[in-house]
C-alpha cells in the first residue's frame, strides 16, 4: 500500500499528499559514531542522536522511517508511549544551558509534562517544536547491562532496529 494518498486538485489534475503521522517513535542510538560511514553519520546528527545513549522522539512517518532504516545498524526504535515520554520529560529534559527543565518552566507555556507526553505521543507536536527543552535526551547505559547483543537486529537476537522492548530498556537506561 502506497504512504503516499492521491487526491484531485481543483484544476483536476491529481496531486500526492502525504499522510498524516501516526503518531511517534522513541529513537535510541545505541553504538555511537566511530567508524561510521558518512550518510549514516549525517543521518544520525540530523536525528539529533549523534552521541551513544542518546534517545529522541521523532513523527511517525515515511521520512523518519526512511532515516531510521539507513541508520538501523546503530539504533533501535519502538512505538512512544505516553508513559514512557513522561518518564524522559520528567527525568532526563534539559534546557539549552544543560540544566534540568522542571514542571514550572514548562507550565507557562505548554502545560505539564503529561500533557506534552501525551501530545508526543499523539504526534501533535515534535520535540524539536519545544523551545525550552533540547530536542534530545542524554541517557545512562542501562542498569543490569544489555541482555541481548547491541550487534545484531532485533530479528536476530540482537537490540538494534525496530525493538518491541526498547520502553522496557529505556526504563533501565533512566
Amino acid at each position: 500500500m502506497s504512504s503516499v494518498m492521491k487526491a484531485e486538485s481543483a484544476s483536476g489534475t491529481k496531486v500526492q499528499q502525504p499522510k498524516q503521522s501516526k503518531g511517534s517513535l522513541l529513537v535510541v542510538n545505541l553504538r555511537g559514531l566511530v567508524n561510521t560511514r558518512a550518510p549514516v553519520r549525517t543521518t544520525l546528527e540530523q536525528l539529533k542522536v549523534g552521541r551513544r545513549f542518546n534517545a529522541t522522539i521523532v513523527p511517525d512517518d515515511d521520512v523518519h522511517r526512511g532515516m531510521l532504516n539507513l541508520a538501523k545498524e546503530h539504533v533501535a526504535w519502538c512505538e512512544l508511549s505516553g508513559d514512557i515520554a513522561e518518564k524522559l520529560l520528567m527525568g532526563r529534559s534539559e534546557k539549552s544551558t544543560g540544566t534540568r527543565v522542571s514542571e514550572s518552566d514548562i507550565s507557562k507555556t505548554h502545560g505539564s509534562f503529561r500533557e506534552i507526553a501525551s501530545a508526543l505521543e499523539q504526534g501533535k507536536i515534535k520535540l524539536n517544536s519545544i523551545e525550552e527543552i533540547r530536542p534530545f535526551f542524554r541517557l545512562s547505559p542501562p542498569r543490569g547491562g544489555f541482555k541481548r547483543s547491541i550487534r545484531r537486529q532485533y530479528r536476530d537476537g540482537g537490540i538494534l532496529g525496530p525493538n518491541e522492548m526498547l520502553a522496557s530498556l529505556v526504563e533501565k537506561m533512566l
